[in-house]
């Protein structure tokens, strides 16, 4: 199990680092928040430990941004901001759990335990690989097998394929694009996503410039059609 650990104290990372670590999970640290968001859009997580108090981008517009973009990822936020307030907000953003600083270590751990727990149940329910002519695809691992061999996905390319084959032979417009992928407040212009879909059928299309599967509909959206399979 991946763990992003976010947190600019030095101190505190270190020591949740190296319980993590005692317990088996792999952990990736952040130091601020501009650093979070670049790891949560290249890598894949099961669970984000997150501090509020940080240089860059605050934990509580992380937390947003994450849930904005990926329903299922974990997010405990640790915090000295003990208000009433700011609990409500953070649960409210989207944060699995809420512990105030200084905490207890045990106390963490048995957290953490039981939200990874929680998320490995909810895991085994949901479609986490998909296949179509010669090539599958992995959700959970960010991994695929394509026409020219194995790929290791970014974040956002995950995201893409997820939704556009969840909604397989229906077009999905650029706003519901946005809004998935990319948050509210970051809007790639359409070129952006168009890279998106010529890069899809570089990885999958036996004829990139003759699509079977990855469609753009002009002034609309795009499509993923398994009509021809």
């Amino acid at each position: 199990m991946r763990i992003l650990l976010v947190e600019d104290e030095d101190q505190i990372r270190k020591l949740v680092r190296m319980n993590l670590q005692m317990e088996g999970y792999e952990v990736v640290e952040a130091i601020d928040g501009a650093i979070a968001l670049q790891y949560i859009d290249q890598q894949h997580f099961d669970l984000i430990l997150l501090d509020i108090m940080l240089p860059e981008v605050n934990g509580f517009q992380i937390c947003e941004q994450v849930r904005l973009r990926n329903k299922k990822v974990g997010i405990i936020i640790m915090s000295a901001k003990d208000s009433s307030e700011d609990r409500i907000l953070g649960l409210k953003l989207g944060a699995d759990d809420y512990i105030n600083k200084p905490f207890n270590l045990e106390e963490l751990l048995l957290r953490v335990q039981n939200l990874v727990k929680r998320s490995s149940i909810e895991k085994k329910t949901q479609l986490e690989t998909y296949s179509f002519g010669d090539n599958k695809i992995n959700f959970a691992t960010y991994e695929a097998e394509g026409l020219g061999g194995p790929l290791k996905l970014t974040n956002k390319e995950v995201l893409l394929l997820q939704m556009l084959i969840e909604h397989k032979n229906e077009v999905v417009s650029r706003q519901q694009i946005l809004q998935s992928v990319w948050g509210y407040d970051v809007y790639p212009s359409t070129r952006t996503i168009d890279n998106f879909i010529m890069a899809f059928r570089k990885y999958f299309e036996k004829d990139p410039k003759d699509p079977k599967y990855f469609q753009s509909i002009r002034g609309v959206g795009y499509k993923f059609s398994i009509s021809a399979d």
